[in-house]
This record gives structure tokens, C-alpha cells and sequence, in this order.
């Protein structure tokens, strides 16, 4: 049996495990099918994308454990797990998912909340009188 790969991929609050292994392009979140998993098609042809990039659909088998954030934050953190795992697999990927834009992680976070104001940058009502 082919040796599975492991990687880590963040965005947001979201945090993805995602192991990889040769197979026939079975993608499962949280033990559940991909497309059940993410029922918005955009949000599943991020999770496709990097082996789209590579011309690789259909032969690996991934598993993802997902937690936190929301479900976009989650599909694209799947997407830079799985690029990451792909590039250890094949230096050879490296340039077409580079160019991609698949290997940067998105530092975007929600700014925290400053005292004196009702959000992080949004201040209390004024009123004059």
C-alpha cells in the first residue's frame, strides 16, 4: 500500500488535517462526502482545485478533518492542505500551484475589539444633546 501523507492547512479561524494517499479521487470531510459536506458548488471546486491544477483528478484519495471557522474558511484551507501534501509528494508540482496561488496562506483575520468602541473599529452612537 502506498504510504499516506499528512498536512495542515489554516485560513481564517478554520484549521484542516488532511491526509492523502493514492486512490480513485474519494474526497471525505469529517467522515462525510465532500459534496454533501460543502452542498455550494464553488466551495467544492476549491477543495478540487489543486488537483485540477496538476491534471491529477481522480487519483488520490483525501481525507480532511475540519474545525473551526465557517465553511469557506474550512474549503480553503482544505485546498492549501492538500497543495502543501502535493508539492511534498512532487517538487515537480510546485510551480504550476505556485502560479496558481495555491501555496500562500491567506494572514486575513478578524481585527480584535478596542475598548471605547462597539467593534473593532466601529465606535459607539454620538449624540449631541
Amino acid at each position: 500500500m502506498e504510504k499516506q501523507r499528512n498536512g495542515v492547512g489554516r485560513r481564517k479561524e478554520a484549521v484542516t488535517r488532511v491526509f492523502l494517499v493514492k486512490g480513485e479521487g474519494k474526497i471525505t470531510v469529517n467522515d462525510k462526502d465532500y459534496k454533501t459536506y460543502f452542498p455550494l458548488v464553488y466551495l467544492q471546486n476549491q477543495v478540487e482545485r489543486p488537483f485540477k491544477t496538476i491534471d491529477a483528478v481522480g487519483k488520490f484519495d483525501v481525507k480532511i478533518n475540519a474545525a473551526g471557522g465557517g465553511a469557506k474558511g474550512q474549503a480553503e484551507a482544505a485546498m492549501l492542505g492538500i497543495s502543501r501534501i502535493l508539492v511534498e509528494l512532487n517538487p515537480d508540482f510546485r510551480p504550476a500551484l505556485k502560479a496558481a496561488g495555491l501555496l500562500k496562506r491567506d494572514p486575513r483575520s478578524v481585527e480584535r475589539k478596542k475598548f471605547g468602541h462597539k467593534k473593532a473599529r466601529r465606535s459607539y452612537q454620538f449624540s449631541k444633546r
